[in-house]
């Protein structure tokens, strides 16, 4: 199923932000900054991935709901899609 690009512009957004997370965390890592401050950016990081992850899920389920007959993925594969979130 191809989305819709302009709704997946916040998604977009959302990953070019946690782009720039991971470079600023690997130059901290290059700096030698403390494990405590590496880790709080690692796990935000981790979180905005998830969230972008789960916002295509949702759009994917939201045009599966609007146009059943517009796409290849049944409810069962997006089941499995979101799981491979957990």
């Amino acid at each position: 199923m191809e989305l819709d690009q302009t709704e997946m512009q916040a998604v977009v957004k959302r990953l070019k932000r946690a782009q720039g997370q991971i470079g600023g965390i690997l130059k901290m890592i290059e700096d030698g900054r403390d494990c405590q401050d590496i880790v709080t950016q690692l796990a935000a990081v981790s979180k905005a991935l998830d969230r972008a992850g789960f916002a295509v899920i949702a759009l994917g389920l939201r045009q599966c709901i609007t146009d059943p007959e517009g796409g290849t993925m049944d409810v069962g594969s997006m089941e499995k899609l979101f799981l491979s979130l957990a």
